[in-house]
């Protein structure tokens, strides 16, 4: 059995102004530089890991480099299906700004359509790549591997891992800032326990959203 730990960045500036961020957006706010710095120590005192995954997004590399400051020889292999989901045009904006040009598919998502929001991804197309990236992961050799990533792609994992049908992650609480969720897998993934999701790292939560 393989150990999935994936940590969700800290506070960006775009989440703490209410925006849309997708494949786009900033760094971290000082509260999210905080927060990687508590969640550093968290990982630290919870042992090593066998390889370490991220996505090659700024917000989650700089949530990532306190961890990394406090290991002697860090490796860490980019993978960019780790990457938040794509929403496209609605990157930047706010949800006001949205659903006053585009108040069709704003009611559409709320009513659960899997809809390709600013003509990005889908929820389906989001879990497939992700799923592929947990599947690579499981037939590797490493017991126990952290994955620092967004609130999307935990989110779809997790449905995954509960069996849930297309458009469960909806029903799933969106992960806070610089949370841990953990899986085990088995290398044919046959075998899926959830065995911590939302858990903080630090005592300012921040942001629950998906971005």
């Amino acid at each position: 059995m393989t150990e999935i730990v994936m940590l969700r960045h800290g506070e960006s500036l775009w989440n703490a102004e209410d925006r849309y961020q997708g494949q786009q957006g900033t760094g971290l706010s000082p509260v999210g530089h905080q927060q990687a710095k508590q969640a550093a120590e968290y990982l630290l005192a919870t042992g090593p890991f066998d390889q370490i995954v991220a996505s090659d997004l700024q917000r989650v590399s700089e949530t990532l480099q306190p961890y990394l400051d406090g290991l002697d020889q860090p490796a860490v292999r980019i993978d960019r299906r780790w990457r938040e989901i794509d929403v496209g045009t609605w990157g930047g904006r706010t949800f006001t700004e949205v659903y006053a040009e585009e108040p069709e598919v704003v009611e559409a998502f709320a009513r659960g359509e899997d809809v390709a929001r600013g003509r990005g991804e889908t929820f389906a197309q989001l879990r497939e790549r992700v799923w592929e990236a947990i599947r690579e992961i499981a037939g590797a050799t490493a017991d126990r591997v952290l994955v620092v990533t967004h609130g999307g792609p935990i989110r779809v994992a997790t449905a995954s891992a509960l069996r849930l049908p297309p458009g469960g992650e909806v029903t799933l609480d969106p992960p806070v800032n610089c949370s841990l969720t953990t899986l085990q897998v088995d290398e044919l993934l046959a075998v899926t326990t959830l065995t911590a999701y939302n858990t903080p790292t630090s005592t300012g939560a921040g942001s629950g959203d998906v971005s």
